[in-house]
């Protein structure tokens, strides 16, 4: 079998529709506490420069599959994701082929379904076991919905690694974003430009996505554990239920009492305050999450201050590594939780 040669440390914390147009904006993580948990420390991944797969057939193309240059067995690993047209996931598959690459000799298919649904998801899981995959990739629909599907493939000898959003079902590793870190990081940044125009007190407004959005209620737990102490009051948080005129409108009460400072917990949301303090002229404080590029312009015009990056390519390219090195047998861990971390985006750094 071909071993994987270098490798580094992870920080470790905690089909049959092919193409489709799901649904934008920031996918739910969903990581259960159950059975997931924490490894000590685990190794995993390969660093490497990246080196050029064969150049893929039109008919591979055709199917979405990668197959990688190589030596000694091959390994057939399927990314799943929730849709296939989201850029959040595109990332992930990004991720993926790079670290095929880098391997070699691994046949490699990004499948999903046209929107967010188990069943069809399910679908997905049973098309790559049908097509022999060794592994799967899945950034789960929700946490059991695709239960049965997984426990067919792990039936059949397949690896489970769940990218962003892991289900119930026992894995090998879950690469996602430690959500209540991510949001203490975006306090502490918060923090940092507050103190920098001189304010070290007033209250801050907070928006959600719903009430049980488990990614952004994490976020907003971290983000006010991080202020506890302080003199900053934390508004009740306003949640913005499909529709950004509500974030919009309690942008503009807050401004009406004096807010000094507005947080998001996920891209639509940041967006939506972003735009209503540019739409006042004023140049209130926001911090927010993801990269999308209505994000990236009110950084880059200053309207926003910084945002959240989560790392997908990261998922992908190092769920890649877990998966060939489960099937060979040199990661021997089960259900761990893999943080890969967030990047604080500023103009400064753009």
């Amino acid at each position: 079998m071909y071993k994987v040669q270098k490798m580094i440390g992870l920080s470790v914390v905690a089909g049959l529709l092919l193409s489709g147009c799901g649904q934008a904006g920031d996918p739910e993580i969903i990581m259960p506490d159950t059975p997931m948990q924490p490894s000590a420390a685990v190794s995993g991944g390969v660093t490497a420069e990246p080196v050029a797969a064969e150049e893929e057939t039109a008919a591979a193309e055709e199917q979405g599959a990668s197959p990688s240059a190589g030596g000694g067995e091959a390994h057939t690993v399927y990314l799943i994701t929730m849709d296939l047209a989201d850029s959040y996931w595109q990332s992930i598959d990004k991720g993926c082929k790079q670290a095929a690459a880098e391997l070699g000799n691994i046949t490699y298919k990004w499948i999903g379904p046209d929107t967010h649904d188990d069943a069809l998801q399910s679908a997905c899981v049973d098309q790559a076991v049908s097509e022999g995959a060794d592994a799967i990739l899945i950034a789960a629909n929700s946490a059991e919905g695709v239960n049965g599907s997984l426990q067919k493939a792990a039936d059949a000898g397949c690896k489970i690694i769940y990218v962003d959003s892991a289900a119930s079902f026992d894995c090998v590793t879950a690469l996602a974003t430690d959500n209540e870190a991510a949001g203490k990081t975006a306090a502490e940044s918060m923090k940092t430009a507050l103190a920098d125009r001189g304010i070290t007190s007033g209250t801050i407004g907070v928006m959600g996505v719903t009430q049980d959005t488990a990614s952004c209620v994490a976020r907003e737990t971290g983000f006010r554990a991080a202020f506890e102490g302080t003199d900053f009051v934390l508004a009740d948080t306003v949640y913005m239920m499909d529709d950004a005129a509500n974030i919009k409108s309690a942008v503009t009460a807050g401004q009406s009492q004096g807010y000094v400072a507005y947080f998001g917990t996920n891209e639509g949301t940041s967006v939506a305050a972003g735009e209503a303090v540019k739409e006042s002229g004023r140049d209130d404080l926001v911090v927010g999450f993801d990269t999308s590029d209505a994000m990236l312009a009110l950084i880059a015009d200053g309207t926003a201050y910084a945002t959240m990056q989560q790392n997908p390519e990261r998922m992908g390219h190092d769920g890649m590594v877990i998966a060939v090195q489960a099937l060979e047998g040199t990661y021997t861990d089960t259900n761990t939780k893999t943080d890969t971390g967030v990047t604080v985006i500023t103009a400064d750094s753009m």
